[in-house]
């Protein structure tokens, strides 16, 4: 839209230029609108500085220039333009100035400039729709397009359409606001994505997908048509539509195909760092604990340039969150709390960064601190107290303090009668033997649903849950009451009934016996069914075997007549061959040998002489004579000083020396060596 007012404010000055007959000035404006036709407002800005140089008040000049920084991506440039010459210009420039300070992200300024305007021309009002929605004043700017849509017809009616879509799916899935109809097309990929995004925000998961699907269909179908599309350019365009797929993958808890589908994302390096920042947090999401050390790279991509005007501050938040639960993962202590403090700051009354803190306090093992946190959190925020309670109960129990921790839930007034509340307080009231007052429990939800639901459904079971306890635990008296309420809403009830009876018959016996009358008879009661039927029956698992009958055998035998059974003769047990039956047995036999009382482990005998001990092959008898601790007297090896020399001349011994004695081995126990077999074949000699 710019471009082509720019382009006929060009032409229009230069005819005037013309006409008037300025010779040079003339030639420069040909120049501006021969570049401003052919979109080289670079050559366009050197010829507009010209001619300012004439004429530095020339609001024509002035406002080509504005449009060609612009055009050229000049917005601070131009935003200096047009404070300087604010006087000249007036509010001629009114949409450029607020459209360079919603590209400079100084949204405030573009809106407060926008509403100063005298004039709400449909430039200022498209405009107005984009600031209103960065500010995510979504019901305004929902009023916007529609209104926009309504009053004008144009080439631009399906980028319209386009951007109501967006916020319709803003509001669905930021603020949770249920969907209007209002006759929106999916005829192109970008309004089909955004009806696939609304339906994520009302939780309408496998209908979404069906949605991006279709959309993927129609945005390959209409880059398809183009000859200079490339399938790399596809895929960029599709990388939106895949990283929602993703995110839905991952909803529906079909995390690998999401991550797999989120990495091919991250491969393509998108140009849109608000798309990258999404796709690598929801990575981390993943990864929670696990596999920090890619977490850790797939954050840098959140700390991009640019990203916090690209994303909403829900967005924002849900990153920060998962920046400190990483700085947590990975032992990260200090940065933890200090982005957890950050976080708590920026959002006061929220209790997640509270939450983070107190998570990083427990990996510390400092439990008490960590109550102390949570307690003074609900005492500033009570609206927001109910989270935070659940989780003081949390921590009172992993230190033992069952009493306290009921104590905590009992303070919950939001889910102080709810059904899974009343079962964890009796449950823990139980487990410390506090029976009374999980009676308690019991009785101010019974008359809490009795002031608030009469009869109902949850009424009537809580009744029967309270009435089945107190029986369990031996409290008939209590439970007359709760019984009674029972039996009158149903008085077929049978099974109250009786324990209603059993309870009355330690109070009351009269009462027991006038209720008994209500009970069926045993006529009634018992079920006419033939037994043998049912067990020859096709499904019966176990059919009594009758004795069949044998011809002949038709005694009649007379009434009280006993009948005598023959008592069959127990045989003797035999007795071992070596038994004396005379002996008294062993009272022990059958216990192990080593746990009797009379076991004395073995004895250990003398070492039996073994041939091979000693010097090398000397026998058993050698070993014995040569052994000197065996003999009286054992003659020395070499003669003594001053001995006579006669007494060296001793017998001759017929010992035969160690190493040339051979063991002796009975031939009987011998057993001959094998004969070696003689290599070369068959034959004999």
């Amino acid at each position: 839209m710019c471009t082509s007012s720019t382009s006929a404010e060009l032409r229009a000055h230069s005819v005037k230029m013309a006409s008037g007959g300025g010779g040079s000035v003339a030639s420069l404006w040909t120049e501006v609108n021969r570049c401003g036709q052919n979109g080289d407002y670079t050559r366009a800005l050197k010829a507009l500085t010209k001619i300012l140089q004439e004429n530095r008040d020339d609001v024509t000049a002035l406002r080509c220039k504005i449009v060609c920084l612009v055009q050229n991506g000049s917005f601070k440039e131009a935003l200096n333009v047009m404070n300087t010459h604010s006087k000249v210009l007036g509010s001629e420039v009114v949409f450029e100035k607020a459209y360079c300070e919603y590209r400079l992200n100084r949204v405030e300024s573009a809106l407060k400039t926008i509403e100063g305007a005298p004039e709400q021309t449909d430039k200022l009002k498209e405009l107005y729709g984009q600031v209103l929605y960065r500010l995510e004043r979504y019901d305004e700017c929902k009023s916007v397009y529609t209104d926009l849509i309504r009053n004008s017809q144009d080439e631009y009616e399906e980028e319209r359409k386009t951007n109501l879509a967006a916020v319709v799916a803003a509001m669905s899935q930021w603020e949770k606001s249920p969907l209007d109809d209002l006759g929106l097309p999916e005829s192109t990929y970008e309004l089909c994505y955004n009806a696939a995004c609304a339906l994520i925000g009302q939780g309408q998961l496998t209908e979404a997908f069906n949605k991006l699907r279709q959309a993927e269909e129609l945005c390959r179908i209409s880059l398809a048509d183009d000859s200079d599309v490339t399938e790399e350019d596809i895929e960029s365009e599709l990388a939106v539509i895949h990283s929602q797929m993703a995110y839905v993958m991952q909803l529906q808890g079909r995390t690998d195909e999401a991550l797999q589908l989120y990495n091919q994302v991250i491969k393509l390096k998108p140009s849109d760092v608000g798309l990258l920042a999404v796709t690598a947090n929801n990575i981390i999401t993943i990864n929670k604990d696990q596999n920090v050390f890619d977490s850790k790279k797939k954050v840098k991509l959140t700390n991009a340039e640019g990203v916090e005007y690209k994303l909403a501050k829900k967005q924002l938040q849900a990153i920060d969150f998962n920046k400190a639960l990483l700085a947590m993962y990975t032992n990260q202590a200090d940065q933890c709390r200090k982005l957890s403090s950050s976080l708590q700051s920026q959002n006061p009354g929220h209790p997640r960064p509270v939450l983070i803190q107190v998570a990083q306090l427990c990996r510390e093992k400092q439990h008490s601190k960590a109550i102390e946190l949570l307690q003074q959190f609900s005492d500033q925020h009570p609206e927001s107290a109910s989270g935070i309670k659940l989780t003081m109960a949390q921590l009172y129990l992993i230190q033992g303090h069952v009493t306290k921790a009921c104590d905590v839930l009992r303070s919950i007034e939001e889910f102080k009668y709810k059904a899974g509340m009343i079962s964890a307080l009796v449950t823990m009231y139980s487990h410390e033997e506090d029976i009374d007052s999980a009676i308690d429990i019991f009785k101010q939800a019974i008359e809490h649903y009795q002031s608030e639901q009469p009869g109902s459904a949850a009424h009537l079971a809580l009744v029967r849950e309270a009435a089945d306890f107190k029986l369990k635990y031996g409290r008939k008296k209590e439970a007359i009451s709760d019984l009674e309420q029972l039996w009158k809403q149903n008085t077929n009830d049978i099974h109250t009934l009786a324990q209603l009876i059993s309870a009355y018959s330690l109070v009351n016996t009269d009462k027991a016996k006038s209720l008994s009358k209500h009970l069926p008879s045993a006529e009634t009661m018992s079920f006419n069914v033939d037994v043998d039927e049912l067990e020859n029956s096709h499904g019966a698992t176990y059919i009594r075997k009758k004795a069949a009958k044998v011809p002949g055998e038709n005694l009649i035998k007379e009434q009280g007549q006993d009948d005598v059974k023959k008592k069959r003769k127990k045989k003797k047990g035999k007795l071992p061959k070596n038994c004396d039956p005379k002996a008294t047995p062993d009272l022990e036999r059958w216990l192990p040998m080593r746990e009797r009382s009379y076991y004395r482990g073995k004895k250990k005998g003398k070492k039996k002489e073994q041939i091979g001990k000693g010097t090398q092959g000397a026998t058993a008898a050698a070993s014995a004579e040569f052994d000197a601790s065996k003999t009286a007297s054992s003659p020395p090896t070499s003669p003594r000083p001053g001995s006579a020399s006669g007494s060296s001349s001793a017998a001759p011994s017929n010992v035969v020396p160690p190493r040339q004695q051979k063991p002796a081995a009975s031939g009987a126990t011998r057993k001959k060596a094998p004969a070696k077999k003689k290599k070369g074949g068959k034959g004999g000699w």
